[in-house]
């Protein structure tokens, strides 16, 4: 029972966080830290750990805006970095996960010196189905942003029928997460087809998943980067 109990607050913490950082994406304001307090406040912990499950998107506003995160913002995310590192048997998706905050704490912590700097192997993701290669693109939709450059970011550039492939496969299937990161990496994309619609696409996700904040938020930057917003 305690820990069904925890897993519900560290599962009501991520909502909060996401819930400010699509709040900070949209109106430039600090919620996130907001939702970071209150977070610490109800369990010894849960803040890195909520961070840890949102990844590097819990500093998001901070990279498309060009804003500097709150010293309190910024300990926690350093915090949640530290504290959670990859096991040795951890899938890449986790990998990749942990690289990204890594990259994301030195962007904005030029006094981090922690961890490798090399990339994770991506290997898995060549000759990987369409459907496989747009489930992976999602869980990693936090490095799907403008003007960064590593190796998955790669394998989706070399595939944007792919992805639109399964960006419309996940709409069909009503996986409102999965279709929000997959139009988040379509933003980034040369050569998507025009056919796809997917402004269109993007609208009808948000509509329809919108309600959730972890689709929100991978909505809300899929729209600042086709705004171009962060430039």
């Amino acid at each position: 029972m305690e820990q069904s109990g925890t897993s519900s607050l560290l599962k009501g913490a991520v909502q909060d966080l996401a819930s400010g950082v699509v709040s900070a994406l949209r109106s430039g304001d600090h919620a996130r830290a907001a939702a970071l307090e209150r977070a610490d406040g109800e369990a010894e912990g849960l803040a890195p750990a909520a961070v840890r499950v949102l990844g590097a998107d819990a500093l998001l506003p901070s990279t498309l805006l060009h804003t500097p995160p709150l010293p309190d913002e910024l300990a926690v995310f350093r915090k949640a970095v530290e504290a959670y590192p990859p096991g040795d048997d951890a899938a890449p998706t986790v990998l990749w996960s942990h690289w990204a905050m890594r990259h994301t704490l030195r962007r904005h912590d030029p006094g981090y010196v922690g961890g490798p700097r090399q990339e994770p192997d991506a290997a898995w993701l060549e000759g990987a189905t369409w459907q496989v290669l747009t489930h992976q693109l999602a869980v990693l939709a936090a490095l799907a942003v403008p003007g960064e450059d590593c190796a998955v970011a790669r394998a989706a550039r070399h595939r944007p029928v792919d992805v639109a492939r399964g960006f419309v496969r996940a709409v069909r299937r009503r996986d409102w997460r999965q279709a929000a990161g997959a139009g988040r990496w379509l933003t980034l994309l040369e050569g998507v087809p025009q056919t796809l619609g997917l402004e269109n696409g993007l609208d009808f996700v948000e509509l329809m998943g919108g309600q959730d904040p972890l689709v929100a938020l991978q909505v809300s930057a899929a729209r600042l980067t086709r705004a171009g917003a962060f430039a």
